[in-house]
């Protein structure tokens, strides 16, 4: 595989999810797993860019409706009750990539679990000749797993990244992990990096 049609996908590694004064950490939504996968997933991002692969940002956003009260769907505000005005906001800090894994070389706003739900994706993917994505990112039951899905129903080829990936609880992000196996390949950060490193 030529690594210049390789991406690796980040998804929703972002300040208001991840740092400690964004949204959720303000909410009291942290999580040590989660919390670790910026440092995780760096030594990946920084050879991937070596090697001439593309390094696509997913970000969730709350898109601002009447008075820039954010339009959230009904099953998001029973989750996360504490989410409001200015949170994932489009191109404010609480939306963007973490600074750990910045720059992207592209990102792409989402509004729903799936990258590729009512967005750009997959015509980015397709102009820039990707043809195998590796993805890291949170939560694996949601956003990791709905996008990898669409993913292969879109014939792209994808390496799930076990430990390149978290959720708020263990046991969903291994069952995740599981249900992903019949539509990707399932690999470590460390055998990833040897496979690229062996291209």
């Amino acid at each position: 595989m030529n690594l210049s049609s390789a991406a690796l996908l980040l998804v929703d590694l972002q300040n208001d999810f991840i740092h400690p004064k964004g949204a959720y950490a303000r909410g009291g939504q942290t999580n040590a797993d989660i919390a670790a996968l910026p440092a995780r997933l760096k030594p990946l991002a920084d050879l991937m860019r070596q090697q001439g692969s593309l390094i696509v940002a997913t970000l969730f956003t709350l898109v601002p409706g009447r008075g820039g009260e954010p339009i959230i769907s009904p099953h998001l505000k029973s989750l996360r009750p504490f989410l409001g005005k200015g949170d994932f906001s489009p191109g404010a800090w609480g939306q963007q990539l973490v600074e750990e894994l910045a720059p992207a070389d592209c990102s792409v706003e989402k509004i729903a679990y799936s990258a590729f739900y009512m967005t750009r994706l997959e015509w980015l993917l397709r102009k820039c000749g990707i043809e195998r994505l590796y993805v890291g990112g949170i939560v694996t039951n949601g956003g990791v797993a709905s996008t990898v899905r669409d993913a292969h129903v879109r014939e792209i080829d994808c390496v799930v990244l076990e430990d390149g990936c978290a959720a708020f609880s263990r046991d969903l992000h291994r069952a995740a992990i599981d249900g992903l196996r019949p539509v990707a390949k399932i690999a470590t950060i460390a055998e990833a990096m040897h496979d690229i490193s062996a291209i």
